[in-house]
């Protein structure tokens, strides 16, 4: 996990997202917090990026993704060692229990439903990237 103050490096966030409105905003939130964006636009393009990139400092993972969905992606990177403790939040517009306690079952650290406030997706980002006491 990353300390955001003062460490003078962009943190790196990997976006999967499939709709480009959402896209578009998560990442124009992000790089006016000062963080470095990489954007995935489907579950095949996640794996790619999972392969390709040094882990980032988050992950925001959609749940519903065209070729592999959020669970599916979250127990691959739980099981790739480089990754494992990267911090994984979920955005999702299904709020079942079920669906959620699969999520997190599977190893995200948290998830918020669409649509969300920009205020508290900010608020969530800088409680999963908090270092552990």
């Amino acid at each position: 996990m990353m300390n955001l103050e003062n460490s003078g490096v962009e943190p790196t966030v990997l976006i999967v997202e499939d709709d480009e409105e959402i896209a578009y905003v998560l990442r124009f939130m992000l790089e006016r917090e000062h963080f470095r964006v990489v954007h995935a636009a489907d579950g095949r393009e996640a794996l790619a990026q999972i392969y390709r990139m040094d882990p980032p400092a988050l992950v925001l993972l959609d749940l519903m993704l065209p070729y592999f969905d959020g669970i599916q992606i979250v127990g691959m990177l739980r099981n790739n060692p480089a990754w494992r403790t990267v911090p994984v939040m979920l955005l999702t517009a299904r709020a079942q229990a079920a669906t959620v306690a699969r999520a997190l079952d599977a190893g995200a650290d948290d998830y918020i439903t669409k649509p969300f406030q920009p205020v508290e997706l900010m608020a969530r980002i800088r409680r999963v990237m908090r270092p552990a006491a």
